[in-house]
């Protein structure tokens, strides 16, 4: 049970627009950003800030989404590895690619640069951090420095979002929940503290 309850969504008029798009493209409301609306200025600034990194730039979308749910994976957020999980799957990652992403050094689903920017994420989203310079050498093959700064921004935001998550022990919305048993599920992926 979340240590904070969530606002319900008519209690913050504010958000009605963006609230209403996260309805019409996930399915659901999250639960996490209902919980910051309760102080309007973080929740704003989170929104602003995850439309910029994840939704903006020239990485690919499918992309970002799969460095988050392995940047989760490596943090042990189960909350934020079921929205990645559903996430993934709106932005057209196959469920095979999703249930293999772990393992994503020896799938052949995945391609060098996918690789490359993955392996960046499991190093960089474990504490103490294990990224080093030859990750971005290995980077530079197939990503701009803007693009890197996209990469790194994903891997970063998603420190604050597995943080504030596991910290509050966000409640777990039915329909990630649903995704991530159907696709990470059969790696062990359960709600833990967030059922």
């Amino acid at each position: 049970m979340a240590h904070v309850p969530p606002l319900p969504p008519e209690a913050v008029p504010e958000f009605a627009e963006r609230f209403a798009h996260y309805a019409r493209t996930r399915g659901f409301v999250p639960n996490s950003i209902r919980t910051m609306a309760r102080r309007p200025a973080i929740a704003a600034a989170f929104m602003a800030l995850n439309q910029a990194v994840l939704y903006e730039g020239t990485v690919p979308e499918e992309l970002k989404m799969l460095i988050s749910l392995i940047a989760s994976q490596a943090a042990g957020c189960r909350y934020c590895q079921a929205h990645m999980a559903n996430l993934s799957s709106i932005y057209r990652s196959s469920d095979a690619k999703i249930a293999v992403v772990w393992e994503f050094e020896s799938s052949g689903l995945f391609s060098a640069a996918e690789r490359a920017a993955l392996r960046l994420a499991c190093k960089a989203a474990v504490l103490p951090n294990e990224a080093e310079a030859a990750d971005f050498t290995e980077l530079r093959r197939y990503f701009d420095d803007g693009q890197i700064v996209e990469i790194v921004a994903t891997i970063a935001l998603f420190g604050y979002l597995n943080r504030w998550n596991d910290t509050m022990a966000t409640d777990l919305e039915e329909l990630p929940g649903k995704v991530a048993a159907r696709t990470i599920g059969a790696r062990g992926w359960s709600p833990g503290k967030h059922s």
